[in-house]
């Protein structure tokens, strides 16, 4: 019997992620316009060959690799929830509102390269029509995954907010952005960057988290 690992559809399967994988570390450290695809093989350990029988262009394989991130975030956020639910976590995590945002934070606790290649591929959905709708369909899974943490762990400890889950979700996410982009400016490493989050998510979730009802 044949090993599947080398059979040709896996073969071009692994090529394929190889060249993803590669092409992620070189957009998010010198961008897409400055990234060729001579790189992008060379990181990979291919040739331009293997590249065009994968993609038909620089952009095209953009638009796979922001799906895929995309994807990614999106199936941590599930993979969260569905962790904590069989932990038990939602009828013991405590109502302080620091302990309650490392219970959120650990589903976009991402590196230097992760914060970049999402702001590249930020900066390159606000020009394009058919990026931007991916983009914004993976905001608004990853907003609804959060939302749903935050409702069980409200309905688990009492705890009422000030606005809809839905929009607590979202200034959430928007403060991780924003503390996530000002750690990778200021040359925080990855502990550093979790902890800067943290505490930047901890001062929302002061803001909009109501006393526990006794």
């Amino acid at each position: 019997m044949g090993d599947e690992s080398t059979t040709p559809s896996r073969r071009r399967e692994i090529t394929r992620n190889r060249l993803l994988d590669a092409a992620a570390q070189v957009f998010a450290e010198v961008g897409l316009d400055a990234a060729s695809v001579e790189t992008v093989c060379e990181r990979a350990g291919f040739t331009r060959g293997a590249f065009y029988s994968n993609f038909a262009s620089k952009e095209e394989m953009f638009l796979e690799l922001a799906g895929r991130v995309a994807a990614e975030r999106v199936g941590v956020v599930k993979a969260r929830i569905a962790e904590l639910e069989r932990q038990g976590a939602f009828q013991t995590v405590p109502t302080d509102a620091l302990a309650m945002v490392e219970q959120i934070i650990d589903i976009s606790n991402e590196d230097r390269l992760g914060v970049l290649l999402m702001n590249e591929i930020r900066i390159h959905a606000l020009r394009s029509p058919a990026l931007a709708a991916a983009y914004v369909a993976q905001e608004v899974q990853m907003r609804a995954g959060v939302a749903q943490i935050i409702e069980d762990i409200a309905a688990a400890k009492g705890i009422t907010f000030r606005v809809p889950a839905d929009e607590a979700a979202a200034l959430m996410l928007m403060a991780w952005e924003s503390a996530s982009v000002h750690a990778v400016m200021s040359g925080a490493d990855k502990a550093q960057m979790t902890s800067l989050t943290s505490e930047r998510l901890a001062a929302v979730a002061r803001l909009i988290i109501d006393s526990p009802q006794s």
